[in-house]
């Protein structure tokens, strides 16, 4: 039987997209508290199909998939700008492909504006209906009104027309980085997007034997199961040590780990292969804020997310991207020492004029994973980084960087790299990283 949390979730998603939400009406309509109706809103609004605007309130929305994640709703744009919604709610919901800005006459608008467009515009009616007929919603920016007429316009046609206190350039910047910003968040792998769902993960409950772990190792040819009692929580993890030597007849329960690491369907990537690295494990469960299990993540399907990632094409450049485009390699043929040259950028320096702290650390990351890679070892994850700023480095300045394997293992190695300014050190690293194998 469904728990309380879990028939208000389907409540909600069962509701029709716009349609407002309330804690009080839902622990009305549900017989529930109010704060089961306030933590399943919350809930519902992580999972990505509820939504809640400044001075609008708590709404039922489409919920965005993963390859359309790079495109912004005009309920969004509303949160972005602290803007007001004059007309056309019923279309907040709906995609924004590009802004125009309403700095033409009228007859040009025509050209320029289409369907699914946004635009940025002061308080020229004309244009706000000329926009409206086209499909195109509106943003009146420097805080006017519009009149009732296309007020009305906005309603019947369901497209959005809001108003903002910002001038245009101001708001054309914050939605041109928003959008930006999208474009990076496509690129990132979280762990719902690789988890092997429920439906598919083999699994025991509390009350079943060890004779029981044998049947499903036979069935299936894996070792650790999660373990979970009547309501699909997780209680424990049993591997093949675990029952080792064990009665068939014992309880799971009285074998298995208890209390193991799990991990959450938004976390990345990257983080969980950090953890499963650091913690020597296989597999590791994936749970709700509960503890209720969704599925799991082995080993394999991290390898294969990195593999993915790094056959993904670049649609947004971040602070990252840009270090690593400004190393150049040098060397590396018959026999010579391979370096790498790095030119400090303004953007990469501190509010005093010199490279930071974090510019730094990532320099020294990005040439330890590209001299690794030269040495055929895929799939590192740094485990340790100990730096010594010897020297600050100014804006503009050409760096030579010499990484140096001090052990290399099959599954870990450990490195030191040197930063020189004009053949003077001025700074050092050692590096400890691991290799994540199969």
């Amino acid at each position: 039987m469904a728990t309380k949390h879990e028939q208000i979730l389907k409540y909600i998603e069962n509701l029709a997209v716009g349609e407002k939400i309330s804690v009080r009406k839902i622990a009305k309509n549900l017989s529930v508290s109010e704060g089961t109706a306030y933590r399943a809103i919350k809930d519902a609004e992580i999972i990505g199909f509820v939504s809640t605007i400044k001075r609008v309130g708590t709404l039922r929305i489409e919920r965005k998939q993963k390859d359309s994640i790079e495109k912004l709703t005009f309920a969004e744009i509303v949160n972005m700008i602290d803007g007001q919604v004059l007309g056309g709610r019923e279309g907040l919901y709906k995609s924004l492909n590009k802004f125009v800005i309403g700095a033409m006459t009228v007859e040009a608008m025509e050209r320029y504006t289409e369907a699914g467009n946004l635009l940025i515009v002061g308080n020229r009616v004309s244009a706000h209906e000329l926009a409206l007929n086209r499909g195109a919603a509106v943003l009146i920016t420097g805080g006017f009104d519009t009149s009732d007429e296309v007020k009305r316009l906005a309603d019947q046609k369901e497209l959005p027309i809001l108003s903002t206190s910002y001038d245009t350039f101001t708001v054309a910047t914050m939605i041109n980085r928003a959008i930006y910003d999208q474009l990076i968040k496509k690129e990132v792998v979280l762990v719902e997007d690789i988890l092997t769902p429920l439906d598919k993960t083999a699994y025991l409950e509390t009350t079943q034997k060890v004779e029981d772990w044998h049947k499903l190792q036979e069935a299936t040819s894996h070792s650790r199961f999660p373990v979970v009692n009547k309501s699909l929580r997780l209680t424990g993890m049993i591997t093949s040590k675990d029952i080792l030597e064990k009665n068939p007849s014992i309880s799971i329960e009285r074998v298995m780990t208890k209390n193991p690491l799990t991990v959450g369907p938004k976390m990345s990537v990257a983080s969980v292969a950090h953890m499963m690295v650091w913690e020597s494990i296989e597999v590791i469960p994936v749970v709700k804020d509960d503890l209720t299990l969704i599925g799991i993540v082995s080993r394999q399907d991290i390898l294969k997310s990195m593999q993915m990632i790094q056959k993904q094409p670049q649609v947004g450049e971040t602070i990252d991207d840009t270090i690593t485009a400004q190393l150049e390699e040098r060397g590396g043929q018959n026999g010579e020492e391979t370096v790498y040259e790095f030119k400090v950028t303004p953007q990469m320096t501190s509010s005093l004029g010199t490279l930071s702290y974090g510019v730094f650390t990532q320099i020294v990351c990005d040439v330890v994973q590209q001299k690794l890679f030269s040495m055929k070892k895929r799939n590192v994850v740094i485990e340790n980084v100990t730096m010594y700023y010897l020297k600050p480095v100014q804006m503009d300045a050409a760096m030579t960087i010499k990484p140096r394997v001090l052990e290399m293992g099959r599954k870990a190695g450990k490195l030191d790299v040197e930063l020189y300014l004009e053949g003077i050190l001025a700074g050092k690293a050692i590096v400890a990283c691991q290799m994540m194998e199969r």
